[in-house]
């Protein structure tokens, strides 16, 4: 038997002896004595969250007529 900490869903934790070695055991939370803002709240966060795409988008002004009386001829 391996000291483990029950963490309980009201946020309170217990010291057990559990059979496996495990630091800590967390205790799911029941749904239905939330309010519905609260588990609204709840099931937003474990949807899985939106990648963000950044899109840069790159000014390109360079004019190679420019440069033209810089290169030799042979």
């Amino acid at each position: 038997m391996y000291p483990t900490k029950v963490v309980l869903s009201n946020g309170a934790s217990i010291n057990i002896r559990y059979p496996e070695p495990r630091k800590i055991i967390k205790l799911p939370l029941d749904l239905t004595l939330l309010s519905e803002e609260e588990k609204k709240i709840r099931l937003d966060k474990r949807k899985p969250k939106k990648k963000v795409k950044i899109v840069e988008t790159i000014e390109d002004n360079f004019n190679a007529k420019k440069y033209l009386k810089y290169i030799k001829k042979k």
